[in-house]
């Protein structure tokens, strides 16, 4: 006599299968991010050997080598490294938690708010370090509450919080046009490189913010990651199901917001990376665990790959925000058309 499974154990074969996938998807994921993140310190002007750049790493010092590696492609990296898994897991969070794909910090005007500030303190103050960074976060946090207190009306909505960031983001960056336009000529090649999205220039000396910050936020998100993922239900089935909503929205807003606000601050904002990381990471790994990590991958894999493209697949250099730029605004057209068809703007 064929014994047929229980619901329970068709249950536990589902999820096993969802968990492998998982691991397998993250696994290949990580190892393609260390691939790129090596091909980021061998490739340049001049292309070393591995045994090189592991030597000039180790501190022994070779000609040409140690300064090339430790000076510039060091930094590059790292730099990438941590703004692109910033940018992933705080665009993942904002779009799973306001279940929204548009409901990104680029398309919602957080991103803009940092930079608005950033740029007012080069520009105007002359400041640099962690002058930038504080300000950035704080203007990012000063940019979420007013997004939200404006876009309350009688009921909360997303779509016109949406609405209401996109118009935020319009404001902010006529005022970023306005500094530009005011700031003197030394200042104007600094602030555009900055605003365009770059890795060039990345010194050791300005990235502990950033690696401090992604270090502390990042596992915070993690281990919300199953609440981040109820939240997506709704707010009474979150409710129901025991998530205290308001206290996991604010810890997952604050941990978001300074992740991208000290990301923006080190490389300046890099379009489109953490609008596209969530829906590819979701797309891979399917449902039924956290993206959290996967969508913080995908962005380290999307800035590295993007600023690799820019530096050696033309005749003209491009900043790494240029390349991101021209993979995103397609996806986001294409986004904007499906949700006007499906009557969701």
């Amino acid at each position: 006599m064929t014994k047929h499974p229980t619901s329970t154990e068709f249950i536990m074969a589902g999820r096993r299968l969802r968990r492998r996938r998982w691991i397998l998807v993250t696994g290949l994921l990580a190892v393609l991010a260390c691939s790129l993140c090596i091909a980021m310190l061998l490739l340049g002007n001049t292309i070393y050997p591995l045994s090189k750049v592991l030597r000039a790493l180790s501190g022994e010092q070779l000609k040409g080598v140690s300064f090339a590696v430790n000076t510039i492609r060091l930094p590059r990296m790292l730099a990438g490294l941590f703004a692109g898994f910033a940018f992933g897991v705080a665009g993942y969070t904002f779009q799973t938690m306001l279940r929204n794909p548009l409901a990104n910090p680029n398309v919602i005007g957080i991103t803009s708010g940092s930079s608005a500030a950033a740029v007012f303190c080069i520009v105007i103050l002359h400041a640099g370090g962690a002058v930038v960074s504080f300000a950035a976060v704080i203007a990012g946090l000063a940019t979420v509450i007013l997004i939200y207190f404006l876009s309350r009306g009688r009921a909360f909505s997303i779509g016109r919080l949406i609405l209401v960031g996109i118009g935020i983001q319009a404001m902010l960056d006529a005022v970023i046009s306005y500094l530009l336009l005011i700031s003197s000529e030394k200042d104007v090649p600094t602030a555009i490189r900055w605003l365009t999205g770059s890795l060039n220039g990345s010194q050791l000396s300005e990235l502990p913010p950033l690696v401090l910050t992604v270090l502390i936020c990042a596992p915070v998100i993690a281990l919300l990651g199953k609440h981040l993922d109820i939240l997506e239900l709704g707010e009474q089935s979150a409710s129901s199901l025991g998530v205290h909503t308001d206290k996991t929205r604010i810890l997952l807003i604050v941990a978001s917001v300074c992740m991208i606000a000290i990301a923006t601050a080190t490389t300046g904002p890099i379009a489109f990376v953490s609008f596209l990381a969530g829906p590819i990471a979701k797309r891979l790994v399917g449902v039924g665990f956290s993206g959290v990590i996967p969508a913080g991958l995908v962005g380290v894999v999307l800035v590295l790959a993007a600023d690799l493209i820019g530096q050696f697949a033309f005749v003209t250099r491009f900043p790494v925000g240029v390349i991101t730029g021209l993979l995103g605004a397609p996806y986001l057209i294409y986004l904007l058309i499906q949700m006007n068809r499906k009557g969701e703007l």
